[in-house]
Order: C-alpha cells, then sequence, then structure tokens
C-alpha cells in the first residue's frame, strides 16, 4: 500500500489572488502548507509574471477541475512596444529592438479589432503544452524549437484602456486556451515594432472576478494568528465551479443506486447532456447535496459520470 498524504482532508474551491515572480505551483504548494491540506490542484496555470484570479481546488473538488478549464477568461494587460523577447514577456531575454513609429488611437483600435473573433493562433514555445511528456519551455530553455499546430480560439472583445509613449492597456476576454503574449506579439508585428507584455492580469476565470479573491498574505497572516483551520472561511463549496450546468436533484433512495454508478430513471424535462447531481435533503428538509456530474441519456436515464466521495471530504 501506498503511504496516505498527509494534512487535513478538507474539500472546496479557494479563489487565490496570485502575486507576480512566482509559478502557479509555487502559489500552490504555499496555498496547501497554509491549509495544512491533504490535496490541492489547480484550473490552469499563470505564468510567473501574471498576477490574479487563480481558482484552487481542494480534496474532492479536483475531481471537477476540468470542468472550469474549459471556461472563458478576461485579462488585463500592458503591451511594450519595440522591444521582443524570447518569451514573449519581460522575464525573457531580449532578442530585437526596433524603432517605433507614431500611430493614432482610432488607427490602434481599427488594428485591434481585426484581432477579435474566431483566429487561429500558435501557441508560443514558452508555454506548460507537452511535447513527448515534456512541457514546451523545456524545450525553450535548451534552445530547442518546437513545431506547434496554430489552434483556434476565440477573442469576444478587447478594450484599448490607456496609451502612453511606446506602450498601451488592454483588457481583453477570451476563451480558454488563448496566450495574451501571442496576442500582443501578433499586434506588435502588425505594427511593425514588435511587442512583449510586461503586465499580466487575469481578472476573471469563468464565473470568478477578482473581486472574490484572496491574498497569500492575508492567508498567511491569518494563519499565524488563528492557525490552518481559520483559513477554511474562504473555502467555497465545489459545486460553484459548474454553475453553467443544469441541474437534478434525486431523491435519497436512489443513491445506493447512482454510488454504485448504476443509471436511474426519474421524471425531468432536460436534453440529453451533463448536469450537476443533487441528493434532496432528508425530512423535506429545503437543502439538497451536491453528489456530482451525471449525464443525461438519450432515453432519459440519468447516468452517474463523476461522483463526490464522502469518506475522503469533510
Amino acid at each position: 500500500m501506498g503511504r496516505r498524504k498527509k494534512g487535513r482532508r478538507i474539500s472546496g474551491v479557494l479563489l487565490l489572488d496570485k502575486p507576480t515572480g512566482i509559478t502557479s505551483n509555487k502559489a500552490l504548494t504555499k496555498v496547501r502548507w497554509l491549509f495544512d491540506a491533504n490535496k490541492v490542484g489547480h484550473t490552469g496555470s499563470l505564468d510567473p509574471l501574471a498576477t490574479g484570479v487563480l481558482p484552487l481546488c481542494f480534496g474532492e473538488a479536483t475531481k471537477f477541475s476540468r470542468y472550469l478549464l474549459e471556461a472563458n477568461k478576461a485579462y488585463r494587460t500592458t503591451a511594450k512596444l519595440g522591444v521582443i523577447t524570447d518569451s514573449g514577456d519581460s522575464d525573457g531575454e531580449v532578442l530585437e529592438t526596433r524603432p517605433v513609429a507614431e500611430y493614432s488611437r482610432e488607427q490602434l483600435l481599427a488594428l485591434i479589432d481585426k484581432f477579435t473573433g474566431t483566429v487561429e493562433q500558435v501557441p508560443p514555445m514558452y508555454s506548460a503544452l507537452k511535447h513527448k511528456g515534456k512541457p514546451l519551455y523545456e524545450y525553450a530553455r535548451a534552445g530547442i524549437e518546437i513545431e506547434r499546430k496554430k489552434r483556434e480560439i476565440t477573442i469576444f472583445s478587447i478594450e484599448l484602456l490607456d496609451i502612453r509613449d511606446g506602450e498601451f492597456d488592454l483588457e481583453v476576454f477570451c476563451s480558454k486556451g488563448t496566450y495574451i503574449r501571442t496576442l500582443v506579439e501578433d499586434i506588435g508585428e502588425a505594427l511593425g515594432c514588435g511587442a512583449h507584455v510586461s503586465m499580466l492580469r487575469r481578472i476573471e476565470a469563468g464565473p470568478f472576478p477578482l473581486a472574490q479573491t484572496v491574498t497569500i498574505e492575508h492567508l498567511e497572516t491569518l494563519q499565524e494568528q488563528e492557525g490552518a483551520s481559520s483559513l477554511d472561511q474562504f473555502l467555497l463549496p465545489i459545486d460553484i465551479m459548474l454553475d453553467g450546468f443544469q441541474q437534478i436533484c434525486v431523491e435519497n433512495d436512489l443513491s445506493s443506486s447512482i454510488f454504485n454508478g448504476q443509471a436511474v430513471r426519474i421524471p425531468h424535462s432536460l436534453e440529453s447532456g451533463l448536469v450537476r447531481l443533487y441528493l434532496k435533503g432528508k425530512n423535506e428538509s429545503p437543502d439538497k447535496i451536491f453528489i456530482g456530474m451525471a449525464e443525461v441519456m438519450a432515453d432519459g436515464e440519468i447516468s452517474p459520470r463523476r461522483l463526490v466521495n464522502f469518506d475522503s471530504a469533510d
């Protein structure tokens, strides 16, 4: 038998305001230690330079993190013109500098508008995408260029927030898989001077805005004063990640069948697809208990797909 992980068996979602200068994995490790948690995972990493919304999943919530990976995101970024780096951001080595020609606000607005909609984007070498089991950034650091396929992404909107000498600020609302560094580099190339990201802040991840996040510093202070369990107040329910899915509530007498992986048949009006699955509260209680994700089959049956293990969740 393998050794059990140490730490408290807690479940839920933490919305962290990731600081700049550290990887998402380092932020996760720090938070796991602060909570004294048994199991923590994130829902898609942010660059070391980047700050902002980083949802972290504790315990049983990690089973459902994949659904938040599919969510849309929103960012604020600063594009620094005239300097091209190997990583596409200010953490990288400077490859080339170019003069920056004058341009008007109207010209820039017309240009960035061309980058909205469904477009193809080549992922940067400095990314966590894997090739033969290794992340691309490891090849990049070794000076190896790997051919990458274009991917289709959607940029729903780009708002020009401010223009200053040699730089400008954007707010971008986009689909999963969008690289803001690549977007900024492409805009810089269209201007003829090149560009890189000097600031990047994720302000939304799916349904979660920046205003709901908590900082590592705040968690550290509270943990020092009141202990790890005092941080549990920041954990949100697991199903908060799944707000975009419809829900079905079943009677308690069906719980045994569901937790044995068996499909059940109940009256409902939903079409086929994934749904949130709940058990009704006991003794006519209005409360209901989230138990996982299920699929409504073509014949109307409800088939469990991913369930909460209540023996592993507090």
